[in-house]
């Protein structure tokens, strides 16, 4: 089967997390992402974290590799007036642009949708902001905290009178942005492919995290108020769900949220009294509460994983990304892939019948297909010649 984007040209002149994943899942379903760099440093990412023992000073970190497989790059100044000028024939033949600056700075660059929509109308132009690309936040700047607190995400998240919590899962970023972009450009995409019209994609990660934070709505519409950090259903306000400590220092995840998982669950530590307790709040439910914590400190989390295998009560182990890495689900999904460099890369997180991912690329060095990609834009090689000898363009392209 023909990859579902087979055909579909991306320019892609995100950095950093956000755009990047949003065009890696494009490219994994086979659309052809080009990366347009700029001629100094680049995507930030390439020097973001360690690289792995081994590699050699400019090999580009894991973090890039991982975001950035099955894409070229284009090392492309558009600073530059003919650096402009190149990128707008590339746009007059793209089904899909990324862009992750702050609002204004590609319509400065003379880069933006309306210049790109003036000449290719069909085109699909997405913009991924902290907070979009209208309103009073629109040109501040930020990152996934930001934007979670904006959001109230934050504020929701932690323990009982405790500290807002953080995560190394950038929920904003990665939730809000990257899949809300993807999401609404393969919808884009689709009507262009009806009406002939593109459109103008306006993501804000503050909004995309907003629009999931559906609980906490939740509670003051029936509520009148939202419950306090660690005191609502789901962030340990009754016994039924939450994070239970073993003797081992170690944790399990109860999540039996249903009574026919908390029954089953009671039913099997011998202690049937607990299920009146199941949605206790207050002083009752801590009470529950305390007694279940004091039953799971008394073995391991291995006995407890052991003794409940096959009990339907929604008890899980609380793992380690190295146990996950190594989990039996996860191997039989095929989620970790190991790219020809040796590093491991998760697979997408989707499957799609008759279509086989593959790691077709690993991550591009900076501008290592400028020549190729401008070639098939019809560019002649005395064009290229003249971009590389004015340094509009850069990487291993020289004029050939």
């Amino acid at each position: 089967m023909t990859a579902p984007l087979d055909g579909v040209r991306v320019l892609d002149l995100s950095r950093l997390l956000p755009g990047p994943v949003c065009t890696l899942h494009l490219a994994d379903l086979g659309a052809d992402v080009v990366k347009v760099e700029d001629t100094g440093a680049g995507d930030y990412a390439r020097a973001l974290g360690l690289a792995p023992t081994g590699d050699t000073p400019n090999t580009p970190s894991a973090f890039f590799r991982m975001v950035n497989r099955n894409k070229r790059s284009l090392a492309l100044d558009l600073k530059a007036s003919a650096g402009r000028d190149a990128f707008l024939r590339l746009a007059r033949h793209a089904d899909a642009i990324v862009e992750s600056f702050r609002p204004g700075v590609v319509d400065r660059l003379g880069v933006g949708y309306a210049s790109v929509a003036a000449i290719n109308r069909r085109i699909v132009y997405c913009s991924i902001s902290g907070y979009g690309q209208t309103g009073p936040y629109r040109d501040r700047p930020g990152h996934d905290i930001n934007y979670l607190g904006y959001a109230g995400v934050l504020d929701q998240t932690g323990i009982s009178g405790g500290p807002p919590a953080l995560s190394n899962l950038q929920v904003a970023d990665v939730l809000g942005g990257a899949m809300n972009a993807s999401t609404a450009i393969l919808a884009a995409l689709f009507g262009a492919s009806r009406t002939g019209n593109g459109t103008h994609v306006d993501i804000a990660m503050t909004e995309g995290s907003l629009a999931h934070n559906i609980f906490a709505l939740h509670a003051i519409e029936t509520l009148g108020h939202a419950q306090a950090r660690g005191e609502d259903l789901l962030t340990g306000g009754v016994p039924c769900y939450g994070v239970y400590a073993t003797q081992d220092g170690r944790h399990l995840a109860v999540g039996a949220l249903e009574g026919k998982f908390w029954r089953a669950l009671c039913e099997a530590l011998d202690r049937p009294d607990l299920v009146a307790g199941q949605l206790a709040t207050g002083r009752a439910g801590t009470a529950v509460r305390q007694q279940l914590a004091a039953i799971f400190a008394q073995q391991t989390q291995a006995h407890w994983i052991e003794r409940l295998a096959t009990v339907e009560c929604c008890v899980t182990p609380v793992l380690s990304l190295d146990e996950v890495l190594a989990d039996p689900q996860v191997r039989a999904r095929d989620m970790v892939v190991t790219a020809a460099d040796g590093t491991r890369q998760y697979a997408p997180p989707f499957r799609l019948s008759g279509h086989a991912f593959a790691i077709a690329r690993p991550a591009p060095a900076q501008g290592e297909h400028s020549a190729e990609i401008l070639r098939e834009a019809g560019f002649s090689a005395e064009e290229i010649g003249a971009l590389a000898a004015t340094g509009a363009i850069t990487g291993a392209c020289g004029a050939g």
